[in-house]
């Protein structure tokens, strides 16, 4: 039994649950076992962080999860639903990418031709819910991200930080259970990355989502409770600071 087993209830209601999930590249002699024993249990309501050297497997993690690319092994489970056990589980992936899935990636990919309301409405449009109530949406968020002001703007026009605010209103617009954020805050400074970290942390606790956030930045590094650690494609928990941002 995978040691994260008695961790299921947890996720009854939403989170993620990964068990002894495994990735390799290539056949024979080249393959390349990206991933090894990825354990790992992200709570509704949680931010988690995912730290780790360059090719240490983080990136094919979050592809994993977020039904990019297809493990060759193991279990991984969003809510009460398994999406995938040695195989998967859902047959529309696109669709569980679109509807229960966020994504918040380093560079925000703000469609340029769309102003920012539009930018925010267009997934949940694109998953059949009538503009009007899409557009509903999309200011609603804008409001608690406070950038509602700039609706009517296009992406060039915005700062950095508003961008980013922009693209996690945009994850958070089919109001999925799990959003995985690729150093999000990368680009930013402190103020803005600490903001940025306000942001996904009040967002979570609202709407009880459950977070991942791969990171290299030392900023925001502080911020998270639970940290998990990813060498040689195995994951390693350990107590964060949870430095209160209040």
């Amino acid at each position: 039994m995978s040691p994260l087993s008695n961790t299921a209830s947890a996720t009854a209601s939403g989170g993620i649950l990964i068990e002894g999930l495994r990735k390799v590249y290539g056949q024979g002699d080249t393959a390349v076992e990206a991933l090894k024993n990825v354990n790992m249990q992200v709570s509704p309501g949680e931010v988690v962080g995912l730290v780790g050297p360059s090719g240490s497997g983080k990136s094919t993690l979050l592809k994993c999860l977020g039904a990019i690319i297809e493990p060759t092994s193991g279990r991984m489970q969003l809510g009460s639903e398994v999406i995938y056990d040695d195989a998967w589980k859902v047959r529309d992936l696109r669709a569980l990418r679109r509807d229960r899935i966020g994504f918040v990636f380093q560079a925000p990919y703000l469609i340029a031709f769309l102003n920012v309301l539009d930018n925010v409405a267009l997934l949940p449009m694109l998953a059949g819910v009538p503009n009007a109530q899409a557009r509903a949406r999309a200011l609603e968020l804008l409001q608690a991200l406070d950038v509602a002001h700039r609706a009517q703007a296009q992406p060039t026009q915005l700062s950095g930080g508003e961008q980013q605010r922009v693209s996690i209103a945009r994850a958070l617009a089919n109001r999925p259970p799990v959003i995985l954020a690729d150093e999000p805050t990368a680009p930013l400074d402190s103020e803005r990355a600490l903001a940025v970290m306000r942001i996904l942390n009040r967002m979570a606790q609202q709407a009880q989502t459950a977070i991942i956030v791969v990171t290299h930045d030392e900023k925001i590094i502080p911020t998270f409770k639970r940290i998990y650690h990813i060498r040689d494609g195995q994951t390693h928990e350990e107590a964060g600071q949870g430095i209160c941002l209040d």
